[in-house]
């Protein structure tokens, strides 16, 4: 019997609709979401070179302020997670959320080892284009090394 669930969380549609088929196919579980901030995505805000980065509407460069960056990417988090606490909710489900930062899905799979789950159910991708074909599937990786069930959801 499934009683812990681990569902990675991030702004696309496929990640909500793991959240939702989590909350309808695991009514008694415990939910985790975990939200994984890439730090690559933090300095990818910036110039890697430089470290800089250019404003757009000005067209100047500035130095970078990583902690500004991070906190902005962590308040991203807390909306995503705000839906999904409403969500949860709605289905009568307490959800507790966690944010991480690292490499996604080893991140992931350390979130799963930590919180000691029975199940995975993440979205079959968050990332689009050209990104998901250089980086390669987050889901797919996770599936490939999880000691835990994992279901993905499209």
């Amino acid at each position: 019997m499934t009683t812990r669930v681990l569902v990675p969380l991030d702004t696309s549609e496929c990640s909500t609709a793991a959240l939702e088929f989590a909350l309808e196919s695991y009514p008694g579980a415990k939910l985790i979401a975990v939200h994984v901030i890439d730090p690559g995505d933090i300095y990818g805000a910036t110039g890697l070179e430089t470290g800089t980065k250019t404003s757009l509407e000005s067209g100047t460069e500035t130095m970078a302020d990583y902690e500004q960056i991070r906190t902005h990417r962590e308040t991203q988090a807390e909306a995503v997670f705000e839906e999904a606490r409403n969500r949860a909710a709605d289905a009568d489900v307490d959800l507790e959320t966690e944010v991480r930062i690292g490499d996604v899905p080893r991140t992931i799979l350390a979130a799963a080892a930590d919180q000691d789950v029975d199940q995975i159910v993440l979205g079959s991708h968050g990332r689009t284009g050209a990104s998901r074909i250089l980086l390669g599937s987050v889901a797919e990786t996770v599936a490939r090394r999880s000691p835990v069930p994992v279901t993905i959801v499209r």
